[in-house]
């Protein structure tokens, strides 16, 4: 009996670690090729190991909720075949994770090198995911090494040191960020640190349920307070009559399915009318890097999707700007139906550029959502409601029946100033108003 080594495989270009979540086999357990073997969690999806060969488990290489590495063995599987020493998945791990994904990744990975050196003097082991957010958080290499790691052999792993940055570290957040990008030629002077209240203890009744959060939901909630505390959020709202859109998919949403095998929902039209804005508003397609605008090139759309879990991931359509009606609709559908099915891949969440979220779809009129960092703005979607209008005609005004929809923008005052930001929102309201009744698909 041969044996295959089965690693953990490569997730994206800026993932190069994940958690061990719970095993699907069990030693002796038989497996059919391209069949699951374990579940991991990395920090932006959750997804499944398939078997390349079929055979039996015969050693789990890692315990559950242990860290492993891109390329690391993870299990041996016995095949039969033939005489051969051992079988081994071919992966090539990322050379730096992380840091392809900023503009700037020669300066990010001047920084790394300067807050913690590849090679530690303590010996210990650092991921180069660990790395990154040290450096970001200016987390010296003595600080690094007391931090208490929960991996293996003490291993500092993403969440413990994102759960020392939520605890220990959010006073002086903003504070390191300038300072880490002040140009040298002018030294920074630290202004007065404030310190953040201590949140006040929560009284617990015997009849109280307690409800321990999913990693997910711990991952959501750190990424939203940091939001909060990073960008002055403001918000605009603007009132659009999508009365010709609404007729429009309903007169062409039956041919379509049976054309194309499936529905044409909202959702793409919305993101097809956020791409034409964003071209003609190219500043609310940024990110800020401390005191610096990073205009970016592709128009990558997030699309806040709900999970049967009751948790929020968003997947992104790269370049939507470059695809028809017909390819946002299929690349809208098939995100929205893997992200359910807990089949994204890491790169599906990555390098989005602006938001979407339809909270319409749950009877919501209106919301003033968080941006997702490091984006500067976020667009919400109301329901479509039937409502009295006016409505003006060369005969004069008259009063019908439109349907009428809210749209809510909130967005960094940072970098995007009121008029910017209402510019923009009524330019996403006049090409869903100004839709064509007649528009071929």
């Amino acid at each position: 009996m041969a044996t295959y080594t089965l690693q953990l495989p490569r997730m994206g270009e800026s993932v190069s670690e994940a958690t061990i979540v719970k095993w699907l086999k069990q030693p002796g357990d038989r497996i059919a090729e391209d069949e699951p073997v374990l579940e991991i969690a990395t920090d932006k999806v959750d997804s499944d190991v398939p078997s390349p060969v079929s055979g039996v488990l015969k050693e789990q290489l890692f315990a559950e909720n242990d860290v492993a590495q891109v390329g690391d063995a993870i299990a041996v599987i016995e095949v039969e075949g033939e005489d051969m020493q051992e079988a081994t998945a071919s992966t090539e791990a990322p050379d730096i994770p992380g840091i392809d994904q900023l503009e700037n990744a020669d300066s990010v990975q001047h920084a790394i090198s300067d807050v913690v050196p590849v090679s530690n003097p303590a010996s210990r082991f650092y991921s180069p995911l660990v790395k990154s957010i040290a450096a970001e958080e200016g987390i010296s290499v003595d600080e690094l090494g007391r931090i208490p790691g929960t991996g293996s052999d003490g291993r500092v792993t993403k969440q413990d040191i994102l759960d020392y940055v939520a605890t220990n570290r959010h006073a002086n957040a903003t504070q390191r960020h300038v300072q880490e990008f002040q140009p040298s030629s002018a030294p920074y002077q630290p202004e007065p640190i404030i310190e953040q209240p201590d949140v006040p203890p929560v009284a617990v009744s015997p009849n109280d349920e307690i409800i321990e959060m999913d990693r997910m939901r711990r991952l959501i909630a750190d990424h939203m307070v940091k939001s909060v505390q990073i960008a002055p959020h403001v918000c605009s709202f603007v009132e659009a009559d999508v009365t010709n859109l609404v007729n429009w998919r309903n007169k062409i949403k039956l041919s379509y399915e049976k054309r194309e095998g499936e529905k044409i929902t909202l959702t793409p039209i919305f993101i097809e009318a956020v791409s034409k804005a964003l071209r003609d508003f190219p500043l609310v397609n940024v990110s800020v890097n401390g005191t610096q605008i990073i205009k970016k090139r592709n128009i990558n759309i997030g699309m806040a999707t709900a999970l049967p879990s009751g948790n929020l991931i968003v997947p992104v359509i790269k370049r939507a700007d470059q695809l028809s009606l017909v390819g946002l609709s299929k690349a809208v559908n098939d995100l929205a139906n893997r992200a359910r099915n807990n089949q994204l891949k890491p790169d599906d969440t990555q390098e989005g550029t602006f938001t979407v979220t339809n909270i319409g779809a749950f009877g919501n009129i209106m919301g003033t959502p968080i941006i997702n960092q490091p984006q500067v703005a976020i667009l919400a979607v109301g329901t479509i409601t039937k409502k009295p209008a006016v409505i003006e005609t060369e005969h004069g005004d008259m009063i019908g029946i439109r349907h009428m929809m809210y749209l809510s923008l909130s967005y960094d005052h940072r970098v995007v100033d009121g008029a910017l930001g209402g510019r923009f929102l009524k330019r996403v309201g006049d090409y869903l108003e100004n839709w064509d009744i007649n528009r071929e698909i």
